[in-house]
């Protein structure tokens, strides 16, 4: 064989792995039908609740995060693999996608990318965090010393589900960390910054804020998964 084909051979070889994708995997289904065992603690006092529950609109479950008024906090922290609480890591790229539906234009909080630790032992206490305020989605990042910057929003109607995605790589490195948003299948937001604190982070759904004075918020839940790539949560 002429060695200046096998050469041009193994150079396109090389050329089309690198054009692969990565290996994808969903590390995490979140289904309501497996009711709240999927998440690995709920953050909810009493009269809140978090509760897996059929509207009969076709979507079968989904879980229902009830926050009464006055009540500071209802949400689900960390998820639940192979029975035991997953833990992310620093350097990896994770994408989380969910449906979201909240019955009033001021639910708070809905997601945070939650670090670990109180005060002084976290720098970044949620790199990441979505909003529903004002009748707006929007998407913040956070950096250490409360640092918030708004990355993107969108006026959004209530009692109506939206899609979600978020790709994560996490890193504490400012230049290494990024963050991808999709919302209803349509990139918003692609930027990079510190995503990953010093005793690591995880997930939080549902609903947070004492900003919410007047109101019960309700925010539905569905289609809650975690994978390695867009296409395992889309």
């Amino acid at each position: 064989m002429d060695k200046r084909l096998g050469a041009l051979g193994c150079a396109l070889a090389l050329s089309l792995l690198a054009a692969s994708p990565a290996h994808a995997s969903v590390i995490w289904d979140g289904d309501a039908s497996g009711g709240t065992a999927v998440f690995s603690s709920l953050l909810c006092d009493a009269p809140g609740s978090v509760t897996a529950q059929d509207n009969h609109d076709g979507r079968g479950p989904v879980f229902k995060f009830n926050k009464p008024l006055g009540l500071k906090r209802c949400e689900a922290h960390g998820i639940t693999v192979g029975g035991a609480r997953y833990t992310f890591h620093e350097n990896a790229t994770y994408w989380i996608g969910w449906d979201t539906s909240t019955n009033t234009p001021d639910a708070g909080t809905i997601f945070q990318w939650k670090s670990y630790g109180t005060n002084d032992q976290n720098q970044q206490n949620y790199p990441v965090l979505m909003k529903v305020e004002g009748g707006e989605l929007k998407l913040f990042h956070i950096l250490p010393g409360e640092e918030w910057t708004l990355k993107w929003s969108t006026p959004v109607a209530t009692s109506t589900y939206k899609r979600v995605v978020l790709g994560i790589h996490t890193s504490s490195d400012a230049s290494a960390g990024r963050v991808e948003a999709y919302y209803n299948g349509r990139k918003v937001a692609d930027f990079t910054g510190r995503t990953w604190d010093d005793l690591g982070n995880d997930t939080r759904f549902g609903s947070y804020g004492e900003e919410v004075t007047d109101a019960r918020v309700i925010n539905w839940i569905d289609g809650l998964k975690v994978g390695t790539a867009y296409g395992d949560v889309a």
